[in-house]
């Protein structure tokens, strides 16, 4: 027989790292204390506190405090609508039913427009009204309503303020330093990814690599919110992290585009290449050596005064060296807390995020659907377990809407359900009746969650369902003052939950998200109505909203399972970034009156013609290719600095605008021929 799992070393607490014990004991500490203040001041449903400790038990101080707010606001609008609702309704069944699911259907549309601490905080305000006024269907004084509300409120602020005592005596590694540590790494990475993209063949590598590169610069994105939550210095230099952020993106788009540049330059001298590599491993050093980088540049130039070709990739590659070290000083004066005195602070918007609208209503209209059905369903049996299950219900639909793939979450939840009935089943009626004081239970509570919370950070496969476990175990423990041992409610209770689940499933089901061809295309389209906006001569968007627009399009499907909606959103993102970086350079060029200016403004109506929300116009965009090589030859026989100049930048729109030979057609819109994306 086999006993190895015996092993100290191979058991959760003795593999357990320094990191790891303090991560869970805080928690699971939290949990507990939570539980006991609770039961002391004999709220009546103690175990909400237990879990609203557990639902902030972030790694880190940023995150406790920015998920803490969110859950206070959302509780607090949560509390209030239910008052509202209940109160007024509560004496017609049927209009509180339609009252709860307009509530519901508009958390659940507001939660899809915003993002991180707002969108969780409509997710909250949704189902915290659940929570409580579907708990009282049965109430028949008007006043009960004031003191379940205020009992509800109060459990979710004594778990909150639980989880920040104990972020304080055992505090996590700071997110100033994770973020610090994350933006040089991404820094550096930016380095390896332009030696990738710089290669003149093609790859599904290349593909991955970009469209992971982009999601880990929205990624770092969520970091920043929560180091300025968590330290005064990192809300002091927001702008600046804001301001790095967009530059890195910038870079990003830098590199793409000198790509373009690289596959269409004919006749390209042997030593660029060389150099290219030279360049990279100078910019990858801890102290980049400005001069050396400065000759090699020089080395980069053309030795014709007319090769446009050469002169706009030269241009291209000083932009990006220049860029790369500007970022680079900024991430060592953030590091040595002198950012406001060597690096003046930048004032810069956020990263731009826009909803999908009409996905963000069709999940409002199923929530509100499946509320009324679950409404009708309980009003009609009079179950008296009904609450419960319209609660999971809106929970669901609250929670996953907005979830990349809702059947998966749903299935877990299910799965998680299921564990925790049979578990607590044997511990309410095997242990918690033996027991008469709490904090003989606690004995048995404290290293149980505590394994859990090890459990939950060694097993990555199966954090998921942990994290759930831990999360959902006290509403099925349901440790109240004084005790309830009914057995007969408590499989009601367990089961009406496991039916809201599954009710909640078939909505999913019948109601089906948006697949991600759909989304995708969308996507396509909202990205195409922003390019012909750009065009304009009054743009909405500045050139770096237009780039956060993009690049948010093209994260939205990031988690996407169809991998041919995920490959074509950032074939027309790049493209059309690409080509709008050139179009704001031609209007940055010299505003003269002169013929080169008609011929600058002749090459940005080219354009017009060529892109509509449908997709590309194939005979436009050919005579538009064709008119914007003849511009550039013409311009590089001129004598004229200025000309030749002229000439680089209307070959850098030729070749972002080369890629849409290949994309599909305003009469044939589907996505689906191969093409070259980078």
């Amino acid at each position: 027989m086999n006993l190895g799992w015996l092993d100290w070393q191979r058991a959760p607490w003795g593999k357990a790292t320094g990191n790891q014990w303090r991560y869970a004991l805080r928690n699971a500490i939290a949990m507990c204390l939570a539980l006991s203040i609770a039961y002391a001041l004999d709220l009546d449903e103690p175990y909400w506190a237990m879990t609203s400790a557990a639902v902030v038990s972030f790694p880190t101080p940023g995150g406790v405090i920015s998920k803490s707010l969110g859950r206070v606001v959302g509780s607090l609008i949560g509390a209030s609508a239910s008052l509202m609702i209940a109160g007024s309704t509560l004496n017609d069944p049927w209009f509180f039913s339609l009252s709860m699911a307009g509530w519901l259907a508009l958390c659940t549309w507001t939660s899809s427009h915003f993002h991180n601490n707002a969108a969780y905080a409509a997710q909250l305000a949704g189902y915290t009204a659940a929570i409580i006024a579907f708990t009282m269907v049965n109430t028949v004084e008007t006043t009960q309503l004031w003191d379940i509300a205020q009992a509800r409120v109060c459990e979710v602020l004594i778990g909150i303020a639980c989880g920040g005592l104990m972020m304080m005596v055992l505090p996590s590694t700071s997110d100033g330093t994770t973020l610090l540590v994350s933006l040089k790494t991404l820094h550096a990475r930016l380095l390896e990814h332009a030696s990738l993209l710089w290669q003149p063949e093609t790859t599904d590598a290349m593909r991955t690599a970009h469209q992971g590169m982009i999601g880990q610069i929205l990624t770092l994105n969520i970091l920043r919110i929560q180091a300025f939550w968590s330290h005064y210095r990192f809300r002091q230099n927001n702008n600046l992290l804001n301001a790095i952020l967009h530059q890195q993106l910038r870079l990003t788009s830098t590199i793409s585009g000198l790509r373009r540049l690289l596959i269409n330059w004919q006749n390209m001298p042997p030593h660029i290449a060389a150099l290219q590599s030279e360049i990279l491993t100078e910019l990858a050093r801890e102290q980049p050596d400005r001069y050396r980088i400065a000759r090699l540049l020089a080395l980069c130039l053309p030795q014709k005064a007319n090769d446009y070709r050469h002169l706009a990739y030269s241009q291209r590659l000083r932009y990006f060296c220049h860029s790369y070290l500007r970022v680079n000083h900024q991430l060592v004066a953030l590091e040595n807390d002198r950012a406001g005195i060597d690096v003046p602070t930048p004032k810069t918007a956020s990263l731009t995020r826009h909803a999908d609208i009409a996905e963000a209503l069709w999940n409002a209209l199923r929530t509100f659907c499946v509320i009324i059905l679950g409404c009708a369903w309980t009003i009609t049996a009079q179950w008296d377990a009904g609450s419960s299950a319209l609660t999971m219900i809106a929970i669901c639909c609250v929670l996953y809407s907005s979830s990349p793939s809702p059947h998966q979450s749903l299935s877990l939840l299910m799965r998680t359900l299921i564990l925790l009935s049979l578990f607590s089943f044997a511990v309410k009626f095997g242990l918690m009746i033996r027991v008469t004081e709490l904090w003989e239970f606690l004995l048995f509570l404290f290293p149980l969650l505590t394994t859990m919370q090890l459990m939950k950070l060694q097993q990555p496969k199966f954090a998921g369902l942990w994290g759930q476990l831990i999360v959902f175990m006290g509403s099925f423990i349901a440790v109240t003052n004084p005790p309830v041992y009914d057995f007969g409610d408590f499989l009601n209770d367990n089961l009406a939950k496991i039916i809201g689940v599954g009710l909640a499933w078939m909505a999913f089901s019948i109601l089906k998200p948006g697949s991600d061809t759909r989304k995708g295309r969308r996507h396509i389209r909202a990205l195409r109505r922003g390019f012909i906006d750009q065009l304009s001569r009054k743009p909405e968007y500045s050139e770096s909203e237009f780039e956060s627009l993009v690049y948010h399009h093209v994260h939205q499907l990031s988690q996407a399972k169809e991998e041919s909606a995920r490959r074509w959103l950032l074939r027309w993102g790049v493209v059309l970034l690409n080509c709008s970086h050139v179009v704001w350079a031609l209007r940055a060029w010299e505003a003269r009156s002169d013929p080169l200016s008609q011929v600058r403004d002749i090459c940005i109506s080219t354009l017009r013609n060529v892109m509509s929300e449908r997709g590309i116009q194939k005979k436009p965009l050919g005579v538009a290719l064709i008119e914007l090589q003849r511009y550039a030859e013409v311009l590089a026989r001129r004598n004229d600095p200025a000309a030749v100049e002229l000439a680089a930048l209307i070959w850098r729109l030729y070749c972002s605008l080369k890629q849409l030979e290949q994309a599909p057609t305003a009469d044939n819109p589907a996505d689906g021929a191969p093409a070259t994306i980078l």
